[in-house]
Parts: C-alpha cells; structure tokens; sequence
C-alpha cells in the first residue's frame, strides 16, 4: 500500500477508522495491528480512531505502565480490543507471560500493538503492520503494510 500523509490528528483518525471497516469484515483469526514509529508519531492517535469506528466510547490512553488495556466492542466478528504498548518491555518474554498468545490466537479479538518493534519476534506473520513517520508539527507518514 502506498504511503498516506495526514496532515492533522483528525486526518490521522479518520485513516485509521477507514481501516477498521474495512478489516472488521473479515471472518477468520484475531486480527492482529503491529504499529511502529517514534515517539509521538501518531500511534496511539491512529489508534483512538480506529477505536471510535468500532464504537467504543471509553478513553483511549496509551497502557505505558500497565501494558494491556481491554475494550469490550461488539461486532459480528470480534468481541475485544487489546491496545498494548510494548515501549517499557525489557523482551518479549514480558508480553508471554501476559498470555499473549492465547490473546493472539483468539479469533474474537483486535490486538494493536504499539511500539511492536520492541516484541517483533512474537508478532504473528499475518499481522498487519502500520509505520509512522513524524514530518513535520502535525504532518505524517503512514505506511500500511
């Protein structure tokens, strides 16, 4: 896919909505959302978007020090949203511990994981992978992959 540039937080949003339409019409294994990027790039932006468009209504902060955060949605496919922030984590052992692959094999869950970089050696191949690059003040670069 071809790199998108937002030019906003509302532009960033709004990608990430179109993408959760568009993937929560699938019917088969967890889907999987690996997003990678520095600091202040637009992940967690992308990902309150993406979050909106599956109608979830709670306030979407970044799960830094606790990891994990659960979101009950309710779709025909899915049932949970995992956001999981993989910046403080030592390995990926930390994230096994956390039951990440039973969370990963479910077929009724979403999982984006911000900062997957740091755990890319247990991020499932099917995953999909979002790449953000920080331009300008608001302006991105965001490669779907």
């Amino acid at each position: 896919m071809p790199s998108t540039i937002t030019e906003n937080p509302k532009e960033t949003k709004e990608l990430a909505s179109e993408l959760a339409g568009k993937l929560i019409k699938k019917d088969h294994e967890a889907l999987i959302i690996a997003l990678e990027g520095e600091l202040g790039a637009g992940k967690t932006t992308f990902i309150k978007g993406f979050s909106k468009a599956l109608g979830i209504r709670e306030k979407i902060l970044s799960p830094t020090f606790v990891l994990i955060h659960k979101h009950k949605i309710t779709n025909d496919n899915f049932k949970n949203l995992y956001h999981i922030d993989a910046y403080r984590l030592n390995s990926e052992k930390d994230l096994l511990k956390l039951g990440i692959k039973e969370i990963f094999i479910n077929p009724e869950n979403i999982v984006l994981i911000e900062w997957a970089d740091q755990v890319k050696k247990i991020i499932p191949k099917t995953a999909i992978w979002v790449y953000f690059s920080h331009l300008e003040k608001n302006i991105r670069r965001i490669i779907i992959k």
